[in-house]
């Protein structure tokens, strides 16, 4: 593990250090201004609220739509045709201005390269953004509900309204609204998988049984799953600054880094760049030795460059992306980012946890074979 993992383990350690699973109750409930009994007032909900946020987890920085299109559109081989199309106009241009009856070779081809990289940015934008939207919709599908007391009565408000200090009841089937200390608790097991990986149940009760308040059994944590009993307990954290939100905010940090495809387009990049421009210079300087105008050399110069640029490779790379991804989405399998499909490619190793993402939890029986009994022989009469 390199130091950025270390110092990441050391935050976390730092930032889970409290104390609201150690204190005793009744100081814990005056701490936060809230009743065991009737809970928070709508009053007293509605200023936390405006003070702490919603319940909710911080979503990562977006990236602009405009940026995406155009880094699509600029991006990368894009903005070598770019260029190539850059250079096509100029010659176009000093023919024009220098030849009675310019070619319009050089202006066709400096269109044909504008129309490939708009229509194949434009193309892969939306394939990109189609899917994002898709996993957008997840987020909101269903929203969900907590059982809260408020001015004495219980009332169902939804998981972002819920402010420190609150008193929720969960049962099992639920999902822990926020980080809650248990006040009081009936055979109550969680469900922790979705927070350490580990799908083993395990129980929850009012005793602090561990100075770690990842250890402890009187703290549920938000985002896992109570699989049965039920409970009541104090909400002591919520959104951002819950355990799942602060390794959140953790894992937000990390650099992805270029996929295996844009390392190899890069470097192909580079490659054909210094060929095109060592060629073309090469030929620009023999056609001035040779007695050439120093226009015609510099046409020859900027021809020369664009016809070491391949003008299919963005199409045929976006197309072969496009069709593997689609292949793909008809086996249930949502692809974001085009690149993703080359770099699942070239995966040789997949770490993953087991219990939940390849594997339901579940016992099911594949195949039986139920065992025959041996017929009875019949006994033979005697007449």
């Amino acid at each position: 593990m390199g130091k950025n993992g270390k110092s990441d383990i050391n935050e976390l350690k730092q930032e889970v250090a409290m104390d609201e699973h150690t204190i005793p109750m009744e100081e814990l409930v005056r701490r936060l201004d809230s009743s065991i009994e009737s809970g928070l007032t709508s009053t007293k909900a509605a200023s936390v609220l405006a003070r702490d946020g919603p319940n909710a987890l911080s979503p990562p920085k977006a990236t602009p739509e405009w940026i995406k299109f155009a880094k699509n559109l600029f991006g990368g081989f894009a903005l070598l045709l770019w260029v190539g199309a850059f250079l096509c106009f100029i010659a176009f241009s000093v023919d024009y201005f220098t030849m009675e009856y310019p070619s319009m070779d050089h202006l066709y081809l400096g269109v044909v390269l504008m129309t490939v990289v708009i229509i194949t940015g434009c193309f892969q934008y939306y394939q990109e953004s189609k899917s994002s939207k898709i996993m957008d919709s997840f987020k909101n599908m269903v929203p969900t509900y907590a059982l809260v007391y408020r001015d004495g009565e219980k009332q169902q408000v939804r998981t972002e309204q819920l402010v420190v200090g609150d008193i929720v009841e969960v049962k099992g089937g639920d999902r822990v609204p926020a980080d809650i200390r248990v006040i009081s608790s009936f055979g109550f097991k969680v469900d922790n998988s979705s927070l350490t990986g580990e799908s083993e149940p395990q129980s929850r009760s009012p005793e602090c049984t561990n100075e770690n308040p990842l250890e402890t059994k009187n703290i549920a944590f938000f985002s896992t799953n109570a699989v049965e009993g039920t409970a009541k307990g104090v909400v002591i954290y919520t959104g951002d600054r819950t355990v799942m939100g602060r390794i959140a905010h953790l894992a937000s940090g990390l650099d992805t880094g270029m996929t295996p495809i844009a390392r190899e387009i890069e470097h192909f990049i580079h490659l054909i760049t210094g060929v095109a421009v060592f060629l073309g210079v090469t030929f620009f300087i023999i056609a001035f030795v040779l007695g050439y105008h120093w226009l015609t050399a510099v046409v020859f110069l900027i021809g020369i460059i664009v016809a070491n640029v391949p003008e299919g490779l963005i199409a045929t790379v976006t197309v072969c992306l496009t069709l593997t991804a689609k292949r793909m989405a008809s086996k249930n399998c949502l692809v974001k980012n085009l690149e993703a499909v080359e770099t699942l490619g070239s995966t040789s190793t997949i770490c993953s946890d087991k219990t939940g993402t390849l594997t339901q939890n579940r016992m099911t029986v594949a195949h039986m074979c139920p065992e025959l009994e041996a017929p009875t022989r019949a006994t033979p009469t005697t007449p």
